[in-house]
């Protein structure tokens, strides 16, 4: 499907409607996010499809999803606007992910206060979670906190 330039919007406009700045137009451009082209009179244009790859980029930024990541998704696309098929692919490729980070936070949220399996034995409540140091046994680092529960 052919971009309609006709019906194009410039850099200022894509910003208002998207709700980010001009710089973060152009920087999503630089890392290959978002494609735009140039008129005549040297002025850059975008899809109105560009909108809804913005509204993708930035929710999937405020889930945490890495630029990285979300380029890998955007390029297995077309340009052309997403379709909620291609959507609803999108989205059960990061459900996954987002339960293991929900998992990951809640148990950091819920033992940071607490002994974190480190071995450390500097805590009060060390001596009793993990007491002579067992954790150490399973190797470097804070165990309880990067280990299932």
């Amino acid at each position: 499907m052919p971009v309609n330039r006709e019906k194009s919007l410039s850099v200022g406009e894509l910003a208002r409607r998207s709700g980010v700045a001009v710089s973060t137009i152009h920087f999503y451009e630089k890392k290959n996010l978002i494609e735009g082209w140039r008129t005549g009179g040297n002025q850059r244009r975008y899809a109105r499809a560009t909108l809804r790859r913005i509204a993708i980029i930035r929710v999937a930024q405020k889930a945490g999803v890495s630029l990285s990541i979300i380029k890998q998704h955007l390029d297995r696309f077309p340009a052309t606007p997403i379709t909620v098929d291609e959507w609803a692919r999108i989205s059960q490729d990061w459900h996954a992910m987002l339960d293991e980070r929900i998992t990951a936070l809640t148990q950091l949220r819920d033992q940071l206060g607490s002994c974190i399996g480190c071995g450390c034995l500097s805590l009060k409540d060390c001596p009793l979670r993990n007491p002579d140091d067992v954790l150490g046994d399973e190797g470097a680092g804070p165990q309880l906190l990067t280990t299932p529960q």
